[in-house]
């Protein structure tokens, strides 16, 4: 994923910043605990189709710096 358009994307609920988790194809937003699916390259942004993420995984994810492409 483009590394451009990840800077554009903000989470739908709390317009924060979104970290790319390349190797599950995630967009993941640590403050409200979603991880949205990113497929065939394209963002699904719809809280709907968000997966909760576990209180350790936030804070796991929150603590790693982005993934690079």
């Amino acid at each position: 994923m483009d590394k451009q358009l990840v800077a554009m994307l903000v989470c739908p609920l709390c317009k924060g910043k979104l970290k790319l988790d390349n190797e599950q194809q995630e967009l993941l937003c640590t403050f409200d605990g979603l991880a949205f699916p990113v497929r065939d390259g394209v963002p699904v942004m719809l809280e709907g189709e968000a997966r909760r993420m576990s209180e350790e995984e936030k804070l796991d994810k929150a603590s790693k710096p982005a993934q690079a492409e």
